[in-house]
């Protein structure tokens, strides 16, 4: 019988049945290359009109990283401050801006969700959400090893980072090559039937 996955068993592995979340990182560097790379996988999975509302900031060491670390959560901030890059996942509320050019099927969804602030923060939320398990992945393409957090202090981040512009942080992910020690054990998983219903 032929494998009903269409990716390689090696890309299987790399992306979902051997990654694991880090803890620990190693001091190699992350790439300016490897982050662009990152985007240019990520960028390609659907969201509702094509809006792309995921932002992100990438935090490196330096005065950045210390003002980061006060708003992650005692149990994160020991992690965060040794990966090579922290990237900070965010909606954009206001990426209705964007729509003409990226939905201009219809243009005029601009101006309907310009008068909605509650629906274009929904819609951002939700899509973004999406597209930060789309990163993810991408990540895990580029041989990097993501450590997602929501352990953190969102109205912190949000006032400390991005205080001019219309973000609003959703999750912090560590990201690098994995150090010693890296890996909880793996927990268990939900079966196909624990899961599934037939209509």
């Amino acid at each position: 019988m032929n494998d009903p996955i269409a990716l390689h068993p090696d890309a299987q592995a790399l992306l979902f049945t051997d990654a694991r979340t880090a803890n620990t990182f190693t001091d190699e560097p992350v790439t300016d290359e490897q982050l662009r790379a990152i985007h240019e996988l990520a960028k390609y999975p659907p969201t509702a009109a094509n809006t792309q509302p995921l932002r992100v900031l990438y935090v490196r060491h330096g005065e950045p990283r210390e003002r980061l670390l006060t708003h992650m959560n005692d149990g994160n901030r020991a992690k965060t401050a040794t990966a090579p890059v922290v990237a900070v996942l965010a909606a954009d509320t206001d990426f209705h801006h964007h729509i003409p050019r990226i939905f201009p099927i219809r243009p005029q969804m601009r101006d309907t969700l310009d008068g909605d602030p509650a629906s274009r923060e929904h819609m951002a939320r939700f899509n973004a959400t999406l597209q930060i398990a789309y990163w993810l992945l991408a990540a895990r393409a580029a041989g990097l090893a993501t450590g997602p957090m929501a352990g953190f202090d969102a109205a912190g981040i949000d006032k400390e980072f991005l205080a001019d512009t219309s973000w609003k942080s959703l999750l912090v992910v560590n990201l690098g090559k994995p150090g010693p020690d890296a890996w909880f054990p793996r927990l268990p998983r939900l079966d196909y039937d624990d899961i599934v219903r037939h209509a």
